[in-house]
């Protein structure tokens, strides 16, 4: 099993020297390209019905060469790290920065020694052995807690990714991404009645932290809380009427529908609903939202892209004012800006893309207690599932897993079927109140984006919407 300091090319028929010759021939000429090289380790257990239904241990690793001139991009990899599959990698792309004039390559981004997780393999710090017995544990507790407890599914998901990034001018970077989650889903039956809750948790670090005692024993009464409120709960009522947003995971919404219109791609191409109102007001006064790479331990956090450029914070929204986009290398020099450390990946076999990590709405001044009493009839929706989102156009369809009445100011009944339909941009202008409570969500969102999926975190205070459509069942 690797360790946390491998070495690519003590493993590999290749030494630095060759890969950064064979990168600087094949780069000669372009304008910008590097060699990405990716060790991954990663693991799932499913404790499903009873038993481990799912086990399974997988390696990899590999290199992606990419050469780009232009708006033109070559990409190639290959899961073989040697000199012989470096050099036919270099065939391919070199024909790219051939075409037109020569240019000089990009300059590199700067070293950074920034570290926001540990290097350490959460894979092998716990044995096999302990981590079934684990599940068995988990899966008795959560049937012992409530009668009604019909079936329990539960999973540990590991994962340790090191890569390196190399550029034809002799600069490099490393960086080592342990990722950990733990899931637990749970079925209530009561009578004819049957519901399902679950709750998930994670982040870049070993399993201690989110396989503790207190940490899965919170989970488990967490989905089985949420489960008993689903079999309470009534037909969601249909129509446009005031929303209140819960804190934390909710801000799913907020990168779906908003975040995705403000990477630079989109706006480069002009496909964005944003395009073209960097200094306008797009979102009610005191909306300020950022994407934030650099949060200790965060699944969305990332000590350097995957271009090389230091993971940072950068402000999209400031005070209702559009005020940036997320860029990679190839759409910042397109578009005459920065990189904000938003080059992302999924592997050695994907070229890079804008990508957000955690992006956040900051708090506000309100008091979510005093939120919920301006609002007469309405829905306080607390958590959400799944949902449809038109990138281009920031349209969406959200559906609420945990949803209630707002009546005369007051929570009451929970409802089921209440899905949330409206588009990101007029979202961002009803947001009248922005609660004091900012929380981070659990720790369990992966992003995907032309067929690549990526770890992502998100982040908000309550927020009251006024007047946004809800979907439901009731008349």
């Amino acid at each position: 099993m690797a360790e946390p300091s491998h070495d690519f090319f003590a493993h590999a028929a290749l030494d630095r020297q060759t890969a950064t010759r064979v990168l600087g021939d094949a780069l000669k000429g372009a304008e910008d390209g590097e060699l990405f090289l990716e060790y991954r380790q990663s693991e799932m257990l499913g404790f499903d019905d009873g038993r481990l239904k799912t086990a399974s241990f997988d390696t990899s690793q590999g290199f992606g060469l990419r050469a780009v001139k232009g708006e033109t991009t070559a990409y190639a990899h290959a899961n073989e790290i040697s000199e012989s599959a470096l050099k036919r990698a270099a065939n391919t792309v070199s024909a790219v920065s051939r075409q037109g004039p020569a240019t000089d390559v990009s300059a590199s981004p700067q070293h950074t020694n920034q570290s926001l997780y540990t290097p350490e393999n959460p894979l092998s710090g716990m044995a096999f052995e302990a981590k079934v017995a684990l599940l068995q544990t988990i899966d008795a507790y959560a049937r012992a807690a409530d009668p009604r407890v019909a079936q329990v599914s539960a999973s540990i998901t590991g994962e340790w990714q090191a890569v390196e990034i190399l550029r034809a001018d002799g600069f490099g970077a490393r960086d080592i991404r342990p990722l950990v989650r733990f899931s637990v889903s749970v079925m209530l039956r009561d009578g004819t009645k049957q519901e399902t809750g679950s709750f998930g948790c994670g982040g870049r670090s070993a399993y201690g932290e989110f396989l503790s005692e207190a940490k899965w024993q919170h989970a488990v009464k967490e989905a089985i809380r949420q489960a008993g409120v689903a079999l309470e709960a009534r037909p969601a009522p249909a129509g446009e009427m005031d929303v209140i947003l819960g804190p934390g995971w909710p801000g799913i919404l907020l990168h779906e529908a908003i975040g995705h219109g403000l990477e630079g791609d989109f706006n480069r191409k002009g496909t964005s609903v944003f395009t073209g109102k960097i200094g306008t007001r797009i979102a009610s006064p005191g909306v300020t939202i950022i994407d934030n790479g650099v949060i200790a331990d965060r699944r969305g956090s990332i000590s350097v892209d995957d271009e090389g450029t230091p993971g940072q914070i950068t402000t999209l929204i400031e005070d209702g004012i559009l005020v940036g986009y997320m860029q990679d290398r190839l759409n910042a020099r397109l578009m005459g800006q920065k990189p904000t450390g938003n080059g992302r990946r999924e592997s050695f076999a994907h070229a890079p893309m804008p990508r957000m990590t955690n992006t956040v709405m900051l708090n506000g001044k309100h008091d979510p207690a005093e939120m919920l009493k301006t609002v007469k009839n309405g829905l306080y929706a607390v958590n959400f599932g799944g949902g449809q989102v038109d990138i281009t156009s920031g349209k969406f369809v959200f559906s609420c897993t945990e949803a209630y009445l707002i009546e005369d100011g007051k929570v009451t009944a929970p409802v089921k079927g209440a899905t949330l339909i409206g588009s990101g941009a007029d979202a961002l202008t009803r947001i009248s109140m922005i609660g004091n409570d900012m929380a981070l969500d659990p720790g369990i969102g992966t992003c995907g984006k032309q067929g690549q999926g990526v770890p992502v975190g998100v982040g908000q205070p309550s927020l009251r919407l006024d007047r946004i459509t809800v979907g439901g069942t009731a008349a």
